[in-house]
């Protein structure tokens, strides 16, 4: 079992910056795959990157990365995204996920969800 509660969102100008983070209760012990989502209304659960315990991170989207940036830190068990120079295509609620993770151009999937934090970026 595992349970993710995010925080950090808001409502920031164009530019801005966030920081979202996602803490992690897990009760196996076991290292997982943890990783942030996003979804605008109408579309589907893109994934934004994922960490993986023995490959490290990994950018689903190239053209966030130089905006984007996940880090997590084991002794807090919390998961971060840090979004920088924001756009309106940015506002989506943002997720955090762990488990078998799965992305595709259509959606994503995973065991576990947190329940979503909302960004929205805009003048």
């Amino acid at each position: 079992q595992v349970q993710l509660v995010e925080s950090g969102g808001g409502s920031v100008q164009p530019g801005g910056s966030l920081k979202l983070s996602c803490s992690v209760t897990t009760h196996t012990g076991r290292r997982i795959p943890m990783g942030w989502f996003r979804q605008a209304p109408g579309r589907g659960r893109g994934g934004v990157g994922v960490v993986d315990p023995d490959l490290g991170i990994h950018y689903c989207v190239d053209s966030l990365k130089g905006r984007f940036t996940i880090s997590k830190d084991n002794a807090k068990n919390t998961l971060y995204l840090q979004m920088n120079n924001l756009e309106p295509d940015d506002t989506a609620m943002y997720y955090c996920g762990s488990g078998n993770i799965v992305t595709t151009s259509s959606g994503s999937s995973t065991d576990y969800w947190g329940q979503g934090t909302q960004v929205t970026v805009s003048e």
